[in-house]
């Protein structure tokens, strides 16, 4: 007797068999063939033929002169005899499972707790696979989003090679900035070495140049250097974004959280470039592999059939999109960076390890920084309180005298060469006396100096002068001393040496006066 069993397989395991196979099977039966040679010919396994023999005895389908059953028949006869031995062991359980898939609980959190408080013994692969049939049959849709030339561009980060870096002098992580046209699918791609917010405005403005224009809107992820806050509904944008979007007309739309699908078309530009761009290239330095980039860009990539629109990127771009672009302005507005700063109370800000002054009666207080190419603006609200010149050498410290409290710039004003202007302007006595202090290669003396020339303020230069020779005749040239010579007017006595020895006691007892000294400067 020949087979005519037309569907072979080489494995039996779990197959699901279909109806019209059923039926199959039920004939070969009618026609007198064994279990053993239905499994061998691979309709199904011996075990599923007899059962299928059984179940087909009891219905009457095995006698020869009957009639053959139809698919509908054979559908209810053996869907309702799998639905009852087949059964899940999770089962019992689904008035239990049910409102805890609907609090929102995993199918881990659900399977402890069947486990711990209601004696299930089943596996967690039957837990998960009911609550999946059960309670998650509509299963997550998405609708092509279709998109006009102009209207938008969707924009991410992807990570690239390691590149050597000649400042470092080693091998650094890189990352790809990309920017897909949601029309066209053309597309800007560029190497950097951070994801910082400078990185993402700057790869921004070289996009827009090498597109020729601006889309009206450009479709983001949540990625911190662009949101401050992600929302479903209401997200913070990052002030320096905020800021350059305003200035070039374009509006900024983040994707809710854990929903790129809106921006399907930049990752799937993400996946092309690290699949056919990257693989079996070398790259120099960062220069170099973006150069390589940008050629690709406009060559392999540019012109090659999209899988979706089947045209060239490059030219929907050209014929299409570009003339539908923003223009661009006639001055791309400077990259800014804002970041939130403390006044210390030293009357300094910090930003990327240089100090730059503030006016003093901001100190304590915080402020906003706005750090450009060239500039470092500082803001108490909208307010403009302080501007430098930015400064790229590392630790630098960047003062305006002005910024400082009026105690402390009068030290700041009054150097060693203003010292030495006023001593001259005294006399040569008191020139005498300033440059002794100044050369001193031990002891700073700076404060001592400054409080004597100070000294004009309450006494003349005659006498400033008589009261620094007899100093130097003492040999006793301090700050205290001349003072003292002053206040007790003693400048134009006779010397003599009881009063000698009494002024160099008192002079040098100790080093508090020194400490008083900076009493009168601070």
């Amino acid at each position: 007797m020949t087979s005519n069993v037309i569907f072979k397989s080489s494995t039996m395991a779990n197959r699901k068999i279909e109806m019209y196979e059923y039926r199959q099977i039920i004939i070969q039966m009618r026609l007198g063939y064994k279990d053993r040679e239905i499994a061998r010919a691979g309709l199904a396994g011996r075990k599923k033929c007899k059962d299928i023999r059984t179940i087909s005895e009891f219905q009457g389908w095995l006698n020869p002169n009957g009639k053959i059953p139809s698919d509908s028949e054979l559908q209810l006869v053996f869907n309702k005899n799998k639905s009852k031995t087949m059964q899940s062991s999770a089962a019992p359980h689904h008035e239990v499972i049910g409102p805890l898939v609907e609090s929102g609980h995993k199918s881990t959190t659900i399977y402890r707790h069947l486990v711990s408080k209601h004696n299930y013994t089943g596996s967690y692969t039957a837990i998960q696979t009911y609550i999946y049939k059960n309670f998650k049959e509509q299963r997550a849709t998405t609708t092509p989003l279709t998109f006009i030339a102009g209207e938008s561009a969707q924009v991410d980060f992807g990570q690239g090679p390691l590149i050597y870096n000649p400042d470092t002098g080693k091998k650094q992580k890189t990352w790809f900035f990309i920017m897909v046209l949601s029309y066209s699918r053309h597309m800007y791609a560029e190497l950097v070495w951070h994801q910082d917010v400078a990185s993402w405005i700057g790869c921004h403005a070289r996009a827009f140049n090498f597109f020729n224009g601006i889309p009206k809107k450009v479709i983001i992820d949540n990625a911190k250097c662009a949101v401050n806050k992600a929302s479903n509904t209401d997200p913070v944008l990052q002030k320096s974004y905020y800021d350059f979007a305003s200035d070039l007309g374009f509006a900024v739309s983040a994707c809710a959280p854990r929903d790129p699908q809106k921006k399907g078309r930049v990752e799937a530009g993400v996946k092309y470039i690290k699949s056919a761009f990257f693989p079996l290239r070398e790259f120099k330095d960062i220069t170099d592999a973006n150069e390589q980039l940008k050629q690709w860009v406009l060559g392999d990539a540019g012109n090659r059939k999209h899988g979706t629109t089947g045209t060239s990127p490059l030219n929907e771009f050209i014929d299409f999109e570009q003339s539908m672009l923003l223009p661009l302005p006639k001055v791309m507005p400077e990259v800014a960076t804002w970041k939130p700063v403390k006044v210390y109370k030293d009357c300094h800000i910090r930003y990327e390890k240089n100090l730059y002054s503030v006016p003093y009666k901001h100190v304590g207080e915080s402020l906003w920084i706005k750090a450009t190419e060239t500039t470092v603006k500082i803001y108490k609200d909208h307010e403009l309180v302080a501007m430098h010149c930015r400064s790229y050498k590392a630790h630098d410290v960047v003062t305006i005298t002005n910024h400082i409290p009026p105690n402390a710039k009068i030290y700041f004003d009054q150097t060693p060469d203003w010292c030495k202007d006023q001593a001259q302007q005294v006399g040569l006595q008191c020139s005498h006396v300033i440059e002794q202090l100044l050369n001193d290669k031990v002891t700073d003396c700076l404060k001592a100096a400054q409080n004597i020339m100070r000294l004009l303020n309450k006494y003349s230069k005659q006498r400033l002068e008589a009261a620094c020779h007899r100093a130097i005749k003492f040999n006793c040239i301090t700050y205290d001393a001349i003072k003292r010579i002053l206040k007790g007017g003693l400048e134009y006595e006779a010397i003599n040496d009881n009063e000698s020895f009494d002024l160099l006691s008192k002079a040098y007892t100790s080093g508090i006066y020194y400490r008083n000294f900076s009493n009168d400067i601070h």
